[in-house]
């Protein structure tokens, strides 16, 4: 397995091995210890399956409290993937990192708790996966706005299909201070 620092300290691109021949491929998408070893978290309490068809994006969704850390994976398809900071008194605020995750390159994304996180669907149907940290709560959910330009992500779109959570979310900066989860100096 080949773990991959990005921009942002604890965001993590994996690459697990892949065992491979003329039938077929083998890979482990999550094995406790090798993962730990890793700086990942040991448990997990809550794995989802989203598919969506070009063009759709989802984010930039966080919990908080009980913020969610999230291993996200491809299991068919390409998406962009993409996670920000929005932990208040981090010193990477507001910053954000993205990676192409497919069927074909089997990459991981790990999304810290603290981190919003979207992805924008690049091929014709993503079959999308992942692991969370904490369990769905949608009393705590909250969204920032996908094209936020204190933020500037670089999406492969100008024009997705968003739900209306989505297209409504406010900008960063529009966000109470209260409702966004804090950085710990330890966190680094």
């Amino acid at each position: 397995m080949n773990i991959i620092q990005t921009a942002l300290p604890g965001v993590l691109i994996i690459e697990p091995r892949v065992f491979g021949d003329e039938r077929g491929f083998f890979m482990e998408t999550w094995q406790q210890q090798r993962y730990a070893e890793a700086g990942l978290p040991e448990r997990f309490v809550q794995d989802n399956i989203s598919q969506s068809r070009r063009g759709i994006l989802r984010g930039l969704h966080y919990q908080y409290p009980q913020a969610q850390g999230k291993l996200v994976y491809v299991l068919q398809g390409e998406v962009y993937d993409v996670a920000v900071d929005i932990r208040v008194g981090s010193p990477n605020f507001g910053r954000w990192t993205g990676v192409t995750l497919s069927g074909d390159n089997k990459r991981q994304f790990y999304v810290p708790p603290g981190f919003a996180h979207g992805f924008c669907v690049t091929s014709e149907i993503a079959l999308f996966a992942y692991k969370c940290t904490e369990f769905y709560n949608p009393a705590v959910e909250g969204c920032v706005r996908w094209d936020d330009p204190g933020i500037g992500v670089a999406w492969p779109v100008k024009s997705p299909s968003l739900s209306d959570k989505d297209r409504e979310a406010p900008l960063l900066k529009d966000i109470s201070q209260d409702c966004l989860p804090q950085w710990q100096i330890d966190e680094i």
